[in-house]
């Protein structure tokens, strides 16, 4: 279709939705706290990630670095333009819901270490308003193994909801998660993965549950959901070239099965999952580099954590 012709049809100028050809463009302007990792999902959590490591390792030799760079990214202006950024014309689904569960999941674990959690408020405010109307809007789930899915973004909401005291939060995701999947049943195990997926929609839609239902609903639901025999998804998957951006996807695949798995009481599969997508995290292509490290650490902290 001609640009004149989407001009026609849509009645909202293109230059509110495009911005003129002056437009700020660039990524360290545009979004000062969270640029540098690829995508800005992907910076947001690894900020998440350096949180994480503050939390739960605060004797780490790199500890002034990271409070250094945190300062840096983390400030008030900073978080001032990005929320600015999503109330502007190219705002309102940006990163819709990865990057928005991954910002809250951030907020979360500021609000646990204790620090930079006020200056990022005012953007977790925004984004979990929005959540709640995604959720109550949305009439299907996404079910994919990428950014799409709904499950894994919700499980991330879910952290930040009960974390900072959004009770409306939490009930939306609950019921969201109860009427999109209680009546699931006999999952086909065979049909994953995909070529590209770094989540198991299985797997992913069992740890929700998992985080709404109490134990025996939970306990009962498994049993009609998944097959006592996982067949591929008990074993990582092969990975041909993990410098290609895609399949690069599928070590993030092995430590997304290792959380679940670690959390959902398997742990020899858990174990046989992490060691599949360890080597991968460092020391190899940018396609990985940007973004696994923080999936590693989701794998590795999951023994210990009840949270993400």
């Amino acid at each position: 279709m001609a640009l004149a012709n989407v001009a026609r049809a849509y009645p909202r100028r293109l230059d509110q939705l495009l911005g003129g050809p002056d437009e700020e463009w660039r990524p360290g302007v545009l979004h000062p706290a969270f640029y540098g990792s690829y995508d800005w999902h992907s910076a947001v959590h690894m900020h998440w990630l350096l949180a994480r490591l503050l939390r739960l390792h605060p004797a780490i030799p790199e500890r002034s670095a990271i409070e250094e760079r945190l300062d840096v990214h983390l400030n008030a202006s900073n978080l001032a333009r990005e929320l600015a950024f999503f109330n502007g014309p190219g705002g309102t689904t940006f990163e819709r819901p990865y990057g928005w569960a991954w910002l809250l999941e951030l907020q979360a674990e500021l609000v646990r270490l204790r620090r930079w959690h006020g200056e990022v408020a005012p953007l977790a405010d925004e984004l979990a308003d929005r959540f709640v109307r995604f959720l109550e809007a949305s009439a299907y789930p996404v079910r994919a193994g990428t950014h799409g899915n709904t499950a894994f973004a919700s499980i991330l909401a879910l952290d930040y909801a009960r974390t900072a005291g959004r009770s409306d939060l939490a009930a939306a995701v609950e019921a969201a998660a109860r009427r999109r999947y209680l009546d699931d049943r006999d999952y086909p195990v065979a049909y994953e993965p995909s070529g590209d997926d770094f989540l198991s929609p299985a797997l992913i839609e069992a740890l929700l549950m998992k985080r709404v239902l109490p134990d025996g609903e939970f306990s009962e639901w498994l049993k009609r959901f998944l097959p006592p025999d996982l067949g591929p998804l008990s074993q990582p998957p092969t990975v041909a070239d993990h410098a290609d951006a895609k399949q690069s996807h599928l070590d993030g695949l092995c430590l997304s099965r290792a959380w679940c798995f670690e959390h959902l009481g398997k742990a020899e599969e858990a174990k046989r999952h992490l060691e599949a997508g360890m080597p991968h995290v460092v020391g190899g292509d940018f396609a990985g580099e940007h973004w696994l490290a923080s999936f590693a650490l989701l794998a590795l902290s999951a023994a210990t954590l009840k949270t993400p």
